[in-house]
């Protein structure tokens, strides 16, 4: 997991020009919408599984408690996994039943009316026959009724905290002008002279930063930086457009609208809620258990670290992560503190004499890449992604963006501690422009076939290459 680096100057003009427009982005919308929204599908499904409560608990004061019971078991114990169960699978909680209030009440209904009819088929199989029917009824008529009732209230909260827009839209002006849609914010990065130039990562980082919170992004750009924002929109984690130009189609998968004009929709964003919170969970389901299990391994180490050389006992660098931006990377250090290389101007050897006698082992072994744990705790790393490199790699004498413009399109999604490139043999110094397009090639496998089973066996096969010859 090793890469040749080389430093790369900063831009602290750009940075300073950004910085108010970064900060009035932010200011605007301090929580993000997908997370506003998560947010709301939780109360959704809380406020309709009250309901379903709340209608039996009337039932019971119609018929008693053991006539709205089934083989034993209560009713309402019954349906709520089912009710649960067919709210996934019918969307009840979308971005289109956020937005209409008709249509999520109609979804919510025909979830009950599912649930019942399931319960009573259910309860013909257990011969439950002592069930009320009155009471039977009454529960689920009560509960349709309080149902509407908690969309209402779903409704006014939706509005107070997202303005009836569940979708956060972000219209960026780069030289020509456009006009915004409804509910939609509109920021000039031309006149503060910023754009993704392909060979300047911070540039990419600022932008990412800025464009972050929002969902749908559309960009309106002069031809000769069209290209720029089609590569860096690609490796976006936000479905990303540019105002149309049908001569010059960039990759695009659909086209929209925006305003009065047509678009280039050249991302759709990152992966589906479900499947986000499918790898969130197998994450840290894996790495806290992980952590706890390896914290006397990683006592040991720091003290070894420690005894040998003065200085911290973790090695931090800045890598290219999610969407292009920028991140500290959490290892333990290997290298003597007065020569660590902070700023990758110099790679890594075989028999480098910076590196100790304990960060020889560990480099050897990949222990000096547990700490990264810590960084998929925090969200910034995923147990399972392209590895995430320093910004001065090299492959051969040019910058790994320099090799490919397409390198940008690997930071879809989260940065892996493994990957589909480390399990299949490519991994170490890259000497060559091949090492790192053929690593590029699995990372975009990965990209457009991503599964949670993929990442299980990506995870089961790495452990086939902890220890590894170009190791180092």
């Amino acid at each position: 997991m090793n890469s040749n680096t080389k430093f790369i100057e900063a831009f602290p003009k750009e940075q300073s020009q950004s910085s108010p427009m970064r900060e009035q982005l932010s200011g605007s919308r301090r929580v993000a919408s997908r997370d506003l929204r998560v947010m709301l599908y939780g109360l959704s499904l809380l406020l309709d599984c009250c309901a379903l409560v709340a209608g039996f608990s009337v039932a019971t004061l119609a018929r008693e408690e053991q006539w709205l019971s089934a083989g034993g078991y209560s009713l309402i114990a019954l349906a709520l996994p089912m009710f649960l169960m067919f709210s996934v699978a019918r969307e009840v909680q979308s971005v289109e039943t956020l937005e209409s209030r008709s249509l999520g009440i109609s979804r919510a209904l025909g979830v009950l009316a599912a649930t019942a009819v399931f319960l009573m088929m259910l309860t013909f199989l257990l011969k439950a026959g002592d069930i009320s029917r009155v009471g039977f009824a009454i529960s689920f008529g009560a509960s349709a009724g309080f149902i509407v009732l908690d969309r209402f209230l779903l409704d006014w909260i939706f509005w107070v905290t997202m303005k009836g827009s569940a979708t956060a839209k972000l219209l960026v002006i780069d030289g020509i002008e456009a006009k915004p849609g409804p509910a939609m914010d509109v920021v000039d990065v031309g006149a503060n002279g910023l754009w993704p130039d392909l060979n300047r990562p911070e540039m990419f980082d600022i932008l990412s930063h800025m464009i972050v919170d929002y969902d749908r992004v559309v960009i309106a750009c002069t031809e000769e930086h069209r290209r720029a924002w089609s590569m860096f929109l690609r490796g976006s984690d936000v479905g990303g457009e540019i105002i149309l130009d049908r001569d010059l189609l960039q990759g695009a998968v659909a086209i929209g609208q925006c305003g009065d004009v047509d678009t280039l929709i050249l991302s759709h964003g990152p992966l589906s809620l479900f499947s986000r919170i499918q790898k969130r969970a197998f994450d840290l389901f894996v790495s806290v258990p992980l952590i706890i299990m390896l914290s006397p391994l990683f006592l040991l180490v720091a003290i070894m670290i420690k005894l040998e050389s003065r200085g911290p006992v973790f090695f931090r660098q800045v890598r290219v992560g999610q969407g292009n931006r920028q991140f500290s990377i959490f290892k333990f250090r290997s290298m003597r503190v007065e020569a660590s290389d902070h700023n990758g101007s110099r790679s890594t050897g075989r028999d480098d004499d910076r590196i100790t006698r304990v960060g020889a082992f560990i480099r050897r072994t990949s222990i000096d890449e547990l700490p990264q744990l810590f960084n998929v705790l925090r969200g910034d790393m995923s147990l399972v992604g392209p590895r995430p490199h320093a910004l001065g790699s090299l492959a051969g004498e040019s910058l790994f963006w320099e090799v490919t413009d397409r390198y940008w399109l690997r930071h879809a999604l989260k940065p892996g501690i493994t990957g589909l490139a480390q399990i299949r043999g490519f991994r170490g110094s890259t000497s060559r422009p091949e090492d790192l397009t053929q690593r590029l090639r699995c990372d975009l496998e990965y990209l457009s076939a991503w599964s949670i089973w993929n990442d299980f066996m990506i995870c089961l096969k790495t452990v086939r290459v902890v220890v590894h010859q170009n190791a180092y």
